[in-house]
């Protein structure tokens, strides 16, 4: 079973920035595609970017500019970069992996994160 532990998150004022990253330790494939969704109160959890091995990215358009996602295959690290945060990006960030970048975006299996709290000010 593999286990990911996110952190990173916090409280920062509208256009500032934050750095989630994403462990992955147990029975962890590095061959495996792994990303980031999120929940704001009251809606529904959204795709936010992926990437897999070989460092090919997907990002959703709502962030695509302002995010970029990176990985360290070495250290089982998934980072997420946010730059420019904006109050609607206030959510409950989730780390996730599956075999493939399609299933991490579609979100519907693989393994998840408990998640880390990131609450941006206006």
């Amino acid at each position: 079973q593999v286990r990911l532990v996110e952190s990173g998150g916090g409280l920062v004022q509208a256009g500032g920035s934050l750095r989630l990253s994403c462990v992955a330790s147990g029975r962890t494939d590095s061959s495996n595609a792994i990303g980031w969704h999120r929940q704001a109160p009251g809606k529904q959890r959204e795709f936010v970017a992926a990437i897999n091995y070989s460092g090919y990215t997907n990002i959703a358009d709502s962030v695509k500019g302002r995010f970029t996602i990176s990985r360290d295959n070495a250290k089982n690290v998934v980072y997420l970069q946010m730059n420019n945060l904006k109050p609607e990006d206030t959510a409950v960030y989730y780390c996730n992996t599956d075999a493939r970048l399609s299933l991490v975006a579609a979100g519907t299996g693989g393994s998840w994160g408990q998640g880390t709290q990131v609450t941006v000010s206006s």
